[in-house]
């Protein structure tokens, strides 16, 4: 592999330069609907949304009320950002007097049982995502189902593939782009603590999210628990306690050890989820087997390797076929104090961030490495603001604003590249604005919940709650005629493909399954 500094002077070539400008990304942004006084919605999704099972910008994720926003690939960080604005726009024309919860840690719940289970009709899909869903809840409870995020997938331009492929005499063919993604994908799970310091937002929980379940954490407020140093509780182990998953290692040294290490996790059998069962009495299934996972996406993982399936084809079937096609980054929290989570600055550093780790040397990570990357990664989602804090990379220990200082100093050409691809300053602003950050972690934005809450005295779910109304006012500014009939056009769209798949499915559920769960 070619070295980082021969790659950049690659990349500074005139006639290469413009790839830079074509880096793909695209956004799926959670929110659960709330009431106006801050309680988890019961309402059904708003049919003027259309429908979730196929709509292809609006759907849900666990719960009928956790709202998810997925914008199209763009090639600009602006156009994703207008899109998720006109989104949440709609929805919010569609809602009758509720609010977007604009934290990743959920508003006040009344139990688990007040968090309702998405519904997505009688097609055989739909109800296979039910089904999916209920596992969930029998294995690790609704509540951690409850939890937002926003997932950025981001994706290199063929043409700048085939020219690294060339720098190192190979054709960009399958198996070049997957290791590409995999080298990417190491060493954001080396480095990826950085992205918690800088942008975790979820220091403090409401009291009812841990309702009656042990845990660490300590009171501030009546009705709000929290750790002092915390950057993102959202990514630590809460809610995960007894989680058969705890001691899955996946493998991403290569695509067939990916491929091979999670197909087996979908095969091993767990004598607690056996206990479970399969069914209800009534025949309501409550998981889809007693294998340690249902499927590929109850692996929980900070980031991920994907690929677009053809019809019908499950995840890893696509990898194996056609290789990685992008990365979906799961770690990042809502930002309460944005109105869509996140903004355009944000997003200028996540592409210095994972272009950066594309283009930096990336060995394969045995288990000694593992376990350092796990440890890192706690410590700074536990306690990343907490003064002197030390990880430990391959060096020996290091304090966390050395190691990010130094980190930031190494991404300062990519900056400086991307601004000049793209014909203006951007990225090197929002690198400044982070080294500010570690300078000062004042500054960050889990500091900034904090202090809010330590100096008005108020529960985390006032200042969420506060923060969600102040953001509806800005998305209930009404859309263009011609952008809400669109927009409107869609939603009727995806009502009559739901009713469509559910008309012409003749195969019993039971046997669908077992034609699912057996290729």
């Amino acid at each position: 592999m070619a070295s980082y500094d021969s790659l950049l002077a690659l990349l500074a070539d005139s006639r290469h330069l413009p790839m830079l400008s074509r880096l793909q990304r695209g956004i799926e942004k959670e929110g659960l609907r709330c009431s106006n006084d801050g309680l988890i919605a019961q309402t059904p999704h708003p049919k003027g949304m259309g429908s979730a099972l196929t709509h292809p910008a609006i759907t849900t994720d666990y719960s009928e009320a956790l709202l998810e926003f997925i914008t199209p690939v763009f090639t600009s960080a602006h156009e994703a950002s207008a899109y998720l604005e006109t989104a949440h726009r709609f929805a919010y024309q569609q809602m009758e007097g509720e609010l977007i919860w604009p934290a990743s840690m959920p508003c006040i719940l009344k139990g688990e049982m007040s968090i309702p289970i998405a519904e997505y009709g009688s097609s055989n899909i739909g109800r296979l995502k039910h089904a999916y869903r209920h596992g969930l809840w029998h294995r690790y409870g609704r509540v951690m189902q409850a939890i937002s995020g926003i997932h950025y997938n981001f994706s290199l331009p063929d043409e700048l593939l085939r020219l690294l492929a060339e720098q190192e005499g190979q054709k960009a063919d399958k198996d070049f782009v997957s290791r590409r993604y995999l080298g990417m994908i190491r060493n954001f799970r080396r480095y990826g603590w950085l992205l918690m310091y800088l942008f975790g937002a979820s220091p403090a929980v409401c009291s009812t999210f841990l309702d009656g379940r042990k845990h660490s954490l300590q009171q501030l407020h009546k009705h709000t628990l929290y750790a002092p140093y915390a950057t993102s509780l959202r990514m630590s182990d809460l809610g995960y306690q007894n989680n058969a998953q705890s001691g899955l290692v996946i493998c991403h040294n290569s695509l067939e050890s990916y491929i091979d290490t999670l197909s087996k996790a979908l095969t091993i059998p767990v004598a607690e989820y056996e206990a479970i069962g399969m069914q209800e009495e009534n025949g309501q299934y409550k998981q889809l087997n007693t294998n340690l996972l249902q499927i590929e996406n109850e692996y929980y993982s900070n980031i991920r390797p994907k690929r677009v399936g053809e019809s019908g084809e499950k995840p890893l079937e696509s990898l194996a076929r056609a290789g990685i096609q992008y990365i979906e980054v799961r770690s990042t929290d809502v930002n309460p104090f944005l109105p869509l989570g996140i903004d355009v600055p944000q997003m200028h550093f996540m592409d210095i961030f994972l272009l950066w780790c594309a283009l930096q040397d990336s060995s394969e990570i045995d288990d000694t490495e593992y376990e350092r990357i796990q440890q890192n990664f706690s410590k700074v989602v536990y306690e990343g603001r907490r003064p002197g804090l030390t990880l430990e990379n391959a060096s020996g220990e290091t304090t966390l604003t050395e190691w990010a200082s130094k980190l930031l100093d190494s991404m300062q050409p990519v900056a400086a590249l991307l601004d000049e691809a793209n014909h203006h300053s951007f990225h090197i602003d929002t690198l400044g604005q982070q080294r500010i950050k570690v300078a000062d972690s004042s500054q960050t934005p889990s500091a900034k919940v904090l202090r809010i809450l330590e100096d008005e005295k108020i529960e985390f779910a006032e200042l969420t709650l506060r923060q969600a109304q102040a953001h509806r006012k800005f998305l209930s500014e009404p859309l263009s005629a011609d952008v809400r009939a669109e927009w409107k056009a869609t939603a009727e769209e995806s009502l009559k493909a739901q009713a469509e798949l559910e008309a012409n499915d003749v195969q019993p559920f039971n046997e669908f399954l077992r034609d699912y769960m057996a290729r």
